[in-house]
């Protein structure tokens, strides 16, 4: 039996990686939510794969629900503070937006595995996950806000468009999903890619060329 920090001993040394018992258990989570689904997962399970007893991980997580709304935050926390600290810049708009599309996109690319996956769980609707829908709907509406500033440097008042950039960025979370499943995904994305897609909707049609200005201000506005 060994240590786990802060808590209680575990039964077996580290399996998972992550600095702490509760990262650990966060990681063997998000891999049985996203392949055998959350309903179909217990916390025993979680809990083996870590290798720790049940009553271990309830001293880190309450409930089942309490650990998938901490991954879920995971996802929208960081973009929603950098969208926060990009409004406050005096950056151009589009310079913002591509900023913004290049960290959320390389984010959800990024990580072990595909959380985003899990939005669509039915369970998500209740009062439990209502912290996690008013972050996401934020985001949603920092993006919006920046790309209907961008239509405005481009001369035209047609916001039809504005909602695309934020629909764009969430493409990666199917294209993880069908590549992952041996279905149609190419996993040729790339969040350079997707942050110029974003803006290119939008009628910006020379967007390869903000991504270096785009790229100084997300170094900046990061280590502020």
């Amino acid at each position: 039996m060994t240590n786990a920090g802060p808590g209680r001993p575990r039964l077996t040394k580290q399996r998972r990686p992550g600095p702490t018992a509760q990262a650990e258990i966060l990681d063997a989570a998000a891999e049985l939510f996203t392949t055998k689904g959350f309903a179909s997962t217990s916390t025993r399970q979680i809990a083996e794969m870590v290798g720790m007893r049940q009553a271990s991980l309830y001293h880190h997580f309450a409930t089942k629900d309490d650990i998938l709304a901490a991954l879920l935050e995971q996802t929208v926390t960081a973009p929603l503070e950098l969208a926060n600290r990009l409004a406050a810049t005096t950056e151009p708009a589009a310079v913002r937006l591509y900023a913004l599309l290049l960290f959320d996109s390389g984010q959800l690319m990024a990580g072990r595995w595909n959380l985003g996956a899990l939005y669509l769980l039915p369970e998500l609707r209740t009062e439990r996950f209502s912290r996690f829908r008013e972050e996401r709907q934020q985001l949603r509406r920092r993006y919006r806000e920046l790309a209907a500033a961008v239509l405005t440097e481009l001369g035209t008042d047609d916001e039809s468009r504005a909602g695309l950039p934020f629909r764009i960025v969430e493409t990666v979370i199917n294209e993880r999903s069908d590549a992952e499943g041996g279905g149609t995904g190419t996993g040729e994305q790339s969040p350079v890619l997707l942050a110029e897609a974003g803006l290119r909707v939008l009628g910006w049609h020379d967007a390869e060329s903000l991504r270096a200005q785009a790229e100084r201000l997300l170094a900046a506005t990061r280590s502020a």
